[in-house]
């Protein structure tokens, strides 16, 4: 927590639940990152967070955008920024959306399909387009399985079928997976992509560009590597593919930029036990997976939890939202300890909250207004 957030919830009391997000901290990360991957262009995953103060902060600083819908593109296009420097990264488009991202300037799209490149050819004729491969996502907290990405040998007569249509084979992508834990993911979808390359060159495709998708992680419970440590192994692993001939670099952080960057602030609306001799105490939030943190599914990302009375006896607990939903429970298994004195009415405070928040809130599920967001 920043003494800003810290401040603004002693100060204005906000009601609960809510997010608080210091875009100072966004602009801070943002700063470590360059400096980490110096050689590699950023492009901001809008889905992380896209509120305007965010996005303007990023405009100023000089980023680019990586937009999963005809939304998010108009999202950046308000904040200031210019087309050129949004890709449509989505793999999965509708034509129309495409044609309006096309009609509003933007020249870079995402594929990873024969289907998808031929709807690109339709409605963006002439653009850089970029073929996702399949990757590797052990050490990712919340893998990205099969859904987006081809295999090499699909993504090579891609590559080659683009310009037959006469766009512009620009480059590949891959995704290790988010909050990837493990700089050893990055290092060998690079030297998969390193082969794919000198495939397509052969081939006498004019590709160039290599980007690294996201995954750069953020600290919850357990500690992770120091962002430099995935700088250095990813400039390691391309100097190894690519000798000193590199390809132009894309990155496409969310979490890392403005996960840390916010708060939640929720309020303890029940404590209780199944039974009189039952050691695990249920705390009930005002907040859950249906609010926004829709991230505890599995137990797979594990927020860290402040409360009035840390440093006092605690106790095992399991953690749920406030709806109906009995899938609404937050972690179960994953040996969440709480203050015996915490009772309802109680605020507690889910640090690291600022990334994958307001966006996976539902509309009213139980009638339960969506998330509020303060931006200080």
């Amino acid at each position: 927590m920043t003494p800003k957030i810290a401040a603004f919830l002693r100060d204005a009391e906000p009601a609960t639940p809510c997010l608080v997000l210091d875009v100072d901290r966004v602009e801070e990360n943002y700063r470590r990152l360059t400096a980490a991957l110096p050689l590699a262009q950023i492009y901001y995953a809008v889905k992380a967070n896209p509120a305007a103060p965010i996005l303007g902060r990023l405009v100023g600083l000089g980023s680019s955008f990586d937009a999963a819908s005809f939304e998010e593109v108009t999202a950046c296009l308000e904040a200031g920024a210019a087309p050129e420097r949004i890709s449509f990264g989505n793999t999965v488009k509708k034509e129309r959306a495409i044609q309006a991202a096309f009609a509003r300037g933007v020249r870079m799209f995402a594929f990873d399909s024969e289907g998808e490149l031929e709807k690109l050819a339709r409605s963006a004729p002439g653009a850089r387009v970029y073929c996702r491969i399949l990757v590797g996502n052990d050490g990712a907290e919340w893998p990205l399985s099969r859904k987006f990405g081809c295999e090499v040998e699909m993504a090579k007569q891609l590559m080659v079928r683009a310009g037959e249509l006469g766009l512009d084979p620009f480059g590949l992508s891959f995704h290790v997976g988010s909050q990837q834990v493990k700089t050893t993911a990055y290092e060998a979808a690079i030297a998969k992509v390193g082969l794919l390359f000198t495939d397509l060159r052969s081939a006498g495709v004019n590709v160039r560009m290599v980007n690294l998708g996201g995954g750069y992680p953020v600290r919850y419970r357990s500690e992770v590597p120091e962002i430099g440590k995935f700088g250095d192994a990813i400039m390691g692993a391309m100097v190894k593919a690519f000798g000193n001939a590199l390809p132009e670099l894309v990155i496409e952080p969310g979490r890392f930029i403005v996960g840390d960057a916010g708060v939640v602030s929720s309020e303890v609306v029940l404590v209780s036990r199944k039974s009189a001799e039952d050691p695990v105490r249920w705390v009930y939030l005002d907040i859950g997976r249906f609010g926004g943190l829709a991230e505890t599914e599995g137990e797979a990302i594990k927020y860290v939890f402040r409360t009035p009375h840390d440093g006092g006896e605690d106790g095992p607990v399991t953690i749920a939202g406030p709806t109906c939903d009995s899938t609404d429970t937050l972690y179960e298994k994953s040996n969440y300890r709480l203050p015996l004195a915490l009772d309802a009415g109680d605020r507690v405070e889910l640090e690291a909250t600022g990334a994958y928040v307001t966006t996976y809130a539902s509309q009213r599920f139980n009638g339960f207004a969506p998330l509020a967001e303060h931006y200080v």
